[in-house]
């Protein structure tokens, strides 16, 4: 077992009397799960573990356990191969090659974790140096969650686990503390607003740990940031910094300034409610906090904030950024989904799939992952729907676009004919000649405007105005041919039909015989 120094065994320690896993103390303090699991076995025998029970000065703590035996090593399924091993290792070849050849080459059985055992055992790393960076006034914060323990919700009046916010504004140390039930992105979101509000401006970088309420996908050159994050970063003008993973020191001030409040502040807050213990830390940190001399800094951080970062901070935008809340909905056969009984049209490709939707005051924004699928308005009432045409299917679109009224607008701008046929169909009754009226307007989609006018005006010289008529005569190529001789209509007549041949041609009976029949 790694021999620690006295603060690491102190919050190892306070993370074990919370509860925090061996895995979780781990990750979080950069010491492996081997050495976590020992000291929580000898703490225990010590019996400090109870959180019920005062824990003793850090330098007695160093006493008990700082010395503590490692663990009895057990042989290595490596060992049989130990030359091979180090042969290997000599030339520059990688751990995971040599697993591989091992086993392809010599029949090894055993994992690549007892390889990386060996090779970490037998040729440890030297001690690693790190610079630390000191920042210019007003250029950088660092954010992260910390777990604190249990707090009251007002809600419910019932314990749940609380968690302490903490922003450190690199160059004074000066902090904001705000304590919540989640760590959630609104939640992530409204604390930097606060915390910007606190201090009167904005930094120009953010440094934050890798949870999801800031980055979706984790990765050194290119990670992939939350959307209503970097969105809120784009309103008030900081960039965003990712720390590599599984790297605490790369945020150590506020790892420290975390540690500090945990220690420091939440002790004296067991059995408050979440408002109490918040008014209780915006006072903590203006009476204890700021008035420190800071271990590093030799300052008070409160002091250096006020007479030199403050000045160096960018201006709050005129308005705060007004996220609300991050939710899943289906988009329904109807290309909608439904968010506080309003409706809000998606492209017809996500029905039956569930997007993430962004509410902001004024905008309601759809994403598929990261991908911005659209923006809307956002609805004024319940029950209304905000569409956008074009995130239909085309063949049930156009049922919505050729309203009549669009329709007859169309018809106005191909010509006098074309208006006319439109006319005589939207008045006919009782029968509707709406998709009528849609698939002649439809017809400019193949055809010029010249060529349907043209069809139209033979379509009424032939007391024909119907659709299929006007479609017949563009199919048949008509359009353009001279209209008959006897009349030269300038619209189609109010009843009847005219047509071009008598009816004598057709019946060898005088048609003067037939009552009731009126020749056109």
């Amino acid at each position: 077992m790694e021999r620690l120094a006295m603060r690491d065994i102190v919050d190892i320690i306070y993370r074990l009397r919370k509860g925090e896993s061996d895995r979780a103390v781990a990750r979080h303090l950069g010491h492996h799960r081997v050495t976590i699991a020992r000291y929580r076995e000898l703490a225990g025998q010590h019996g400090y573990l109870d959180p019920n029970s005062p824990l003793p000065a850090p330098h007695e703590l160093l006493a008990a356990l700082g010395d503590a035996a490692p663990p009895p090593a057990f042989p290595s399924s490596i060992d049989p191969f130990a030359p091979l091993v180090e042969e290997r290792l000599k030339n520059g070849v990688e751990m995971k090659a040599i697993h591989r050849l091992l086993r392809q080459q010599h029949g090894y059985t055993g994992s690549y974790s007892a390889v990386r055992r060996y090779v970490r055992r037998h040729h440890p790393r030297a001690n690693e140096a790190f610079v630390r960076i000191e920042t210019a006034p007003g250029e950088e914060a660092q954010v992260d969650f910390g777990t604190v323990g249990k707090l009251i919700d007002p809600a419910t009046g019932k314990e749940r686990t609380a968690y302490s916010f903490v922003m450190t504004l690199g160059f004074s140390r000066h902090q904001y503390v705000e304590f919540v039930f989640d760590q959630k992105i609104p939640t992530f979101i409204a604390c930097h607003r606060r915390a910007f509000e606190s201090f009167g401006g904005v930094v120009r970088r953010v440094v934050v740990d890798n949870l999801k309420a800031a980055v979706l996908k984790v990765a050194l050159e290119d990670p992939v940031l939350s959307a209503p994050y970097r969105q809120m970063a784009q309103h008030y003008g900081f960039l965003i910094h990712p720390c590599r993973p599984r790297t605490p020191e790369h945020k150590g001030k506020v790892e420290s300034g975390v540690h500090f409040v945990e220690r420091n502040l939440f002790p004296e807050l067991v059995g408050m409610d979440l408002v109490a213990a918040n008014i209780r830390a915006c006072a903590w940190v203006l009476e204890h906090a700021g008035l420190r001399t800071h271990g590093t800094t030799r300052k008070q951080p409160l002091e250096q904030f006020q007479s030199i970062e403050r000045e160096a901070l960018l201006p709050l935008p005129s308005r705060p950024f007004d996220f609300e809340e991050l939710r899943e909905a289906l988009v329904h056969k109807d290309c909608h989904v439904v968010v506080d009984g309003s409706y809000y049209s998606a492209p017809h490709r996500y029905v039956g799939s569930r997007l993430a939707v962004h509410l902001y005051e004024q905008t309601v924004q759809l994403y598929d992952g990261v991908d911005l699928v659209v923006t809307h308005e956002r609805a004024k009432s319940k029950g209304e729907r905000i569409t956008r045409g074009e995130h239909y299917p085309d063949d049930k679109r156009i049922y919505l676009e050729r309203t009549p009224e669009i329709c007859m607008e169309r018809a106005k701008q191909v010509g006098e004919s074309c208006l006319s046929v439109c006319a005589a169909l939207a008045s006919e009754r009782p029968s509707d000649k709406r998709r009528a009226l849609g698939a002649l307007i439809g017809l400019l989609d193949r055809y010029p405007q010249e060529r349907l006018e043209a069809a139209c005006r033979m379509a009424i010289a032939c007391c024909d105005p119907r659709y299929v008529r006007v479609r017949s005569i563009l199919l048949a190529g008509t359009d353009m041919a001279p209209l008959p001789e006897e009349v030269q209509p300038a619209s189609a007549p109010p009843h009847g039909y005219r047509f071009a041949r008598r009816a004598e041609e057709f019946f060898s009976l005088s048609v003067a015989r037939f009552e009731g029949v009126r020749p056109c």
